[in-house]
């Protein structure tokens, strides 16, 4: 496998993670109180591991472009891990002006986590190309050296 296949298989994988996730936000819309802490329950725990993973990525790295990577992955998904918490606090509100509040306060969590994931791909789309144009280069140069 190229690594130009890699990189589209990994594009791939993450359109489905997309598709995934916008039809878990369509059906949280219409879903009851306990079923959405359910769902809350499992993102969480989806996101440990990711957690996890990407701080073992970070100790076995030794590249370090791609331990800043994992570290970035790390320290954002160890942010957002408090989303479980915020719905379990949730409830314990009976205040409708601080529920109110703290709905607002999720909905720009929630938009902030979008624009980083808008920027994630755009970041991503740059490093690919760069990487597809470096490949090429060097194979162009060793090539020549061939040829010469």
């Amino acid at each position: 496998m190229t690594q130009h296949t890699n990189f589209s298989t990994r594009l791939d994988e993450l359109q489905k993670r997309v598709e995934t996730a916008r039809s878990a936000v369509r059906a949280a819309a219409t879903e009851s109180d306990a079923k959405l802490k359910e769902r809350i329950g499992r993102a969480q725990a989806d996101l440990d591991q990711s957690v996890q993973n990407a701080r073992q990525e970070v100790s076995q790295s030794a590249d370090s472009a791609r331990a800043k990577w994992a570290q970035l992955k790390a320290d954002t998904a160890a942010k957002m891990s408090d989303a479980k918490a915020n719905a379990d606090k949730r409830a314990r509100h009976v205040d409708a002006k601080v529920a109110a509040k703290d709905a607002d306060w999720a909905e720009s969590d929630a938009a902030e986590s979008l624009d980083f994931a808008n920027w994630a791909v755009e970041s991503a789309q740059l490093t690919v190309l760069d990487a597809i144009h470096a490949r090429a280069y060097a194979d162009q140069l060793a090539k020549a050296e061939v040829n010469a």
